[in-house]
């Protein structure tokens, strides 16, 4: 039952705050000042929300080009047409990173990652196992551990990347088995055993669909069913060079700051997964001046990211690292 005092009360907010739905307030009033939605022909806004476009015409009207060579924002990059063919695509890497619900912070921190030049690290293959062709235009590399669940799950994902893009894609694999999964070093042994017989890949989809069986006997099981030399199989699996091979990609992880597993980058550049990794490397085609070789089926169009489809809470990777390693395993 409404009272004389509840109604005073009411009655004083709304004169003392002058706040009512629908009415305007001086903060209403100051994001009127902040100027139109911006239009940028090659880019389409129709899906995005009132509210999303002005965040969007606020970020790429603040946002540098991401050619050095053209100072200027995104938006004025588009609309005089500046010698940078990455300022349409900055524009619609942004609009997702919108339309996907970001916040400022992490659209600024995603476009950095994706268009920076001094993000590109330098990511030796050294002889690591690789498929694909040697001369391909882009190179994929992953740390990863083969007890990692998170791993586990972008197999299929990037094994449909690489089916698509054979022509145009070079995958290598690196060794970041963690401290927290008591299997992941034996089973980096093994892969590397297999890999002496030239049976690596064969091992590491046996080992990532095999996570919770990854006993020593497990191991020797797979390496029959792989038709390995088993004496062979077990002096590798001990040997010192393969204890050096793992060590040398945990350095290397290190120096290219690898914070957990799955670790991926595309052409050196680390993939955040907020870009499905189609559209990645379609992009990175286009910036190179490459189409697409014979044989490579198109970028999916509006697909989530692999690594989010993975499992993965929105808007990040997934990944594992070493803290959280065992509680991944429950």
């Amino acid at each position: 039952m409404w009272t004389k005092a509840l109604a005073v009360g009411i009655f004083g907010i709304f004169t003392l705050s002058g706040a009512t739905c629908g009415k305007e307030t001086p903060e209403d009033a100051t994001k009127e000042k902040e100027g139109p939605d911006v239009q940028l022909e090659g880019v389409d806004t129709k899906a995005l929300t009132p509210r999303e476009k002005k965040d969007w015409s606020k970020y790429v009207s603040e946002l540098l080009a991401p050619c050095s060579n053209v100072p200027v924002p995104i938006a004025q990059c588009v609309k005089e047409k500046r010698d940078c063919s990455k300022c349409v695509p900055a524009a619609k890497y942004v609009l997702k990173g919108v339309k996907d619900g970001l916040a400022r912070d992490q659209i600024e921190k995603s476009y950095k990652n994706r268009f920076d030049a001094d993000k590109v690290k330098n990511v030796p293959i050294d002889g690591s196992p690789a498929m694909g062709p040697d001369n391909a235009p882009i190179t994929i590399v992953e740390f990863a551990d083969f007890e990692c669940p998170h791993c586990a799950q972008v197999v299929p994902l990037l094994d449909k990347v690489l089916e698509d893009r054979k022509n145009d894609v070079r995958f290598v694999f690196k060794f970041y088995p963690l401290p927290g999964h008591p299997h992941a070093d034996i089973a980096a042994r093994a892969a590397i055993a297999a890999w002496r017989q030239g049976k690596f890949w064969p091992m590491h989809h046996v080992l990532f669909r095999n996570q919770q069986h990854l006993e020593q006997t497990d191991l020797d099981s797979y390496a029959k069913e792989l038709g390995l030399d088993l004496s062979r199989f077990h002096a590798d699996l001990q040997a010192p060079e393969t204890a050096a091979r793992i060590a040398q990609d945990k350095k290397l992880g290190e120096d290219v700051k690898v914070e957990g597993t799955p670790t991926i980058f595309v052409n050196g550049r680390l993939y955040d997964g907020h870009q499905d990794l189609g559209e990645w490397i379609a992009m990175d085609l286009a910036f190179l001046g490459v189409s697409p070789a014979p044989g490579s089926a198109p970028a999916a169009s509006g697909s989530a990211s692999p690594l989010l489809d993975a499992g993965a809470t929105p808007k990040s990777a997934p990944k594992t690292d070493a803290k959280d390693a065992g509680a991944a395993k429950k």
